[in-house]
Order: C-alpha cells, then sequence, then structure tokens
C-alpha cells in the first residue's frame, strides 16, 4: 500500500508553497461608500460585492454618475470605503495609511485613466520611468526599463519625444506602457480609449488586451463602449449601488 510521507523538517508541503491560483485576486464584500451633501447624506454603494480572479480581464459598464471610477478608485487605494472590506493583491487596502496606500499602488495596481496625465516637460522615455524611479531605481535601470515598455507598446522610435508631440492614440499607448512598467499584479482602466475615435480606441483596446495575456495581468476595465465589454471575460453593470452581471436582473448581485 502506498503510503503519504510527511514533508521532511523544514520543507513546507506544495500547497503552503505555492499560491491557490483560485483564490481570488481582489475581494470586495459588504462595500458602501457614503457623501454628505447639502439634502442629506448620498449614498453611491451599497452591500456592493465583487470577485475578481487572477488572470481574468473584467468589464464594467454602466450609466454616467454611478460610481465606476469611485469603484476603481476604492480598489487602486486612491479612496477609502465608508464601510465594508477591501482586498487587493492580498492586502487590506481599508487598513493602509497614506504612505502605505502610496507604496501599495506603486507596486501593485496599475492605473490607466481616460486622459493620458502625462507631464508634458518629460519624454515617452522619461515619462514612462517614472513609477521606478519613485521607486528608488537608479535613473540607468529606470530608463532600460521603460525602454524596454515602449518597445512593447511599438514606441521605442518615439522615446525621446514629448507628449505634446503624439497622436492621442499614442499618448494613452505611453501611459499604458506607465502603468505597467512596475510589473503589478493588478491593471486597472478608466475609460482608457474614452478619449479616442473609433478606430484608434479598437487598436489600443487590441494592445491592451494583448498586454494582459502576454503578461498574465488581471485587468479591471470601466468602459461605456458594449462591443470592447463583450470581448473581456465578463461584463458587470454597475447599478443601484451594486454590481450584476451584465443580462441579470438588478436585484441579482455578484457572488
Amino acid at each position: 500500500m502506498s503510503q503519504t510521507l510527511p514533508a521532511a523538517a523544514g520543507q513546507a508541503s506544495r500547497s503552503e508553497r505555492e499560491p491557490d491560483v483560485r483564490a481570488p485576486l481582489v475581494r470586495v464584500e459588504n462595500l458602501e461608500k457614503t457623501y454628505r451633501t447639502a439634502r442629506g447624506v448620498l449614498t453611491l454603494f451599497h452591500d456592493l460585492n465583487l470577485e475578481v480572479l487572477p488572470g481574468e480581464l473584467v468589464a464594467i459598464v454602466g450609466q454616467s454618475g454611478a460610481g465606476k471610477s469611485t469603484l476603481l478608485h476604492i480598489l487602486g487605494a486612491l479612496d477609502r470605503a465608508t464601510a465594508g472590506t477591501v482586498h487587493c493583491a492580498s492586502t487590506n487596502v481599508a487598513h493602509l495609511s497614506a504612505r502605505e496606500a502610496a507604496a501599495f499602488r506603486n507596486r501593485e495596481i496599475g492605473y490607466v485613466w481616460q486622459f493620458h496625465y502625462l507631464l508634458p516637460e518629460f519624454t515617452a522615455l522619461e515619462n514612462v520611468a517614472m513609477p521606478l524611479l519613485a521607486r528608488g531605481q537608479s535613473r540607468r535601470e529606470a530608463l532600460a526599463a521603460a525602454s524596454n515598455w515602449l518597445r512593447e507598446v511599438d514606441l521605442e522610435e518615439r522615446g525621446d519625444h514629448r507628449p505634446g508631440e503624439l497622436s492621442r492614440g499614442e499618448q494613452q499607448r505611453v501611459a499604458l506602457a506607465r502603468a505597467l512598467v512596475g510589473s503589478p499584479r493588478l491593471l486597472l482602466a478608466d475609460e482608457p480609449t474614452g478619449d479616442l475615435d473609433e478606430g484608434t480606441a479598437g487598436k489600443v483596446f487590441d494592445l491592451l488586451e494583448r498586454l494582459h495575456v502576454t503578461h498574465e495581468l488581471t485587468s479591471i476595465v470601466v468602459t461605456h463602449n458594449l462591443e470592447l465589454a463583450a470581448r473581456c471575460t465578463r461584463t458587470l453593470r454597475l447599478e443601484s449601488g451594486r454590481l450584476h452581471r451584465l443580462g441579470e436582473p438588478s436585484q441579482t448581485g455578484v457572488a
């Protein structure tokens, strides 16, 4: 009869050594976000729940003002929830100090906004290197990594150009390279194609989709474009303070 031998002293078992890839990278439970206004308390989220597994590309859609950007800000430690728990990349985001949140964003989160927010006085290469320089990496190493990422987004020959010398599509590709240069585990993209014409938007999303696969990212994309959302692993609708699978009735919450 075969016998399973215990692990040698000081040697962890396989289950202890390897992370459970089935465990969610993002787990949000009973999230609430409220604001005090002149007319009283405004509740943006109520009992919102979300799980995102490693490797998923999740789209979030919904009407303007529904809170999609605020949700991304909370996931990325740019804003705090009023109540509930937010675990992101094995970190309880709600418990981070301002300094800890900045370090967490720098190492674990790649963020792309609708507008590129590149620094106009720096070149594309320098803009991409900024997260690594902020991390304390040497200028030589940071610029070398930035050069590799400009190659990834097909802009290696534009590295010495400033943002004003680039097209909108090129600016957004530089922003995508900047978001990923630090090897984050989670990419958050807030309307990354919303400021682009249809053809350029499709090409930028093609690039985002390719990088998501080749770099084994976990990505959450807010978009109004249902055609692009349909290309994601799944699509969720934010409505009345909760997330619902697209096509399900509003009272059905997301597990």
